[in-house]
């Protein structure tokens, strides 16, 4: 994760395979998962809650510089909006996916309003995978988006 992050900060773009291969897996990933997906925290444990990086990768680097990057010991939960509106949502979302590949069950996501198609059309982040990728690779960004969750239940307190 960390080479794929310094790979993104000098604004290179992953290889379209790499990138598909994040998709497919974390679509599989996601697809196990309820709409509310539940977790249970311990008192001396916490859990860094994030909203609305819409796409701004240096700021979701400084969150990381800020509280550690996300780990078995320093879970994250995102609230969604991961993209549109910056110009850097796809790697913003590419790192988010790869964080919950490599600790799925302490790295949370949830689907914002931002991860659907009209607002992707609206908003840019269609327009940027083209750019980058393809056609193709949005509509597996919009499959992928369909399976996130909705919402979480944080020792038993709903988000």
């Amino acid at each position: 994760m960390k080479e794929m992050m310094t790979w993104f900060k000098e604004q290179k773009k992953l290889h379209r395979k790499c990138a598909y291969q994040i998709l497919v897996q974390v679509k599989e990933v996601l697809a196990k998962l309820p709409s509310l997906v539940e977790i249970m925290l311990k008192e001396t444990e916490q859990i860094t809650i994030c909203g609305d990086t819409h796409g701004q990768y240096y700021d979701l680097i400084n969150i990381f510089e800020l509280n550690g990057l996300p780990s078995e010991t320093n879970p994250y939960l995102f609230n969604g909006d991961f993209v549109d509106r910056g110009s850097f949502s796809v790697e913003v979302i590419l790192t988010l996916f790869g964080f919950k590949l490599l600790y799925p069950d302490c790295f949370y996501l949830l689907r914002g309003n931002h991860e659907t198609d009209n607002m992707n059309q609206m908003y840019g982040f269609e327009g940027e995978v083209k750019a980058k990728y393809t056609a193709q690779m949005f509509q597996l960004f919009s499959e992928v988006f369909q399976w996130l969750p909705l919402a979480q239940c944080i020792s038993s307190r709903v988000l």
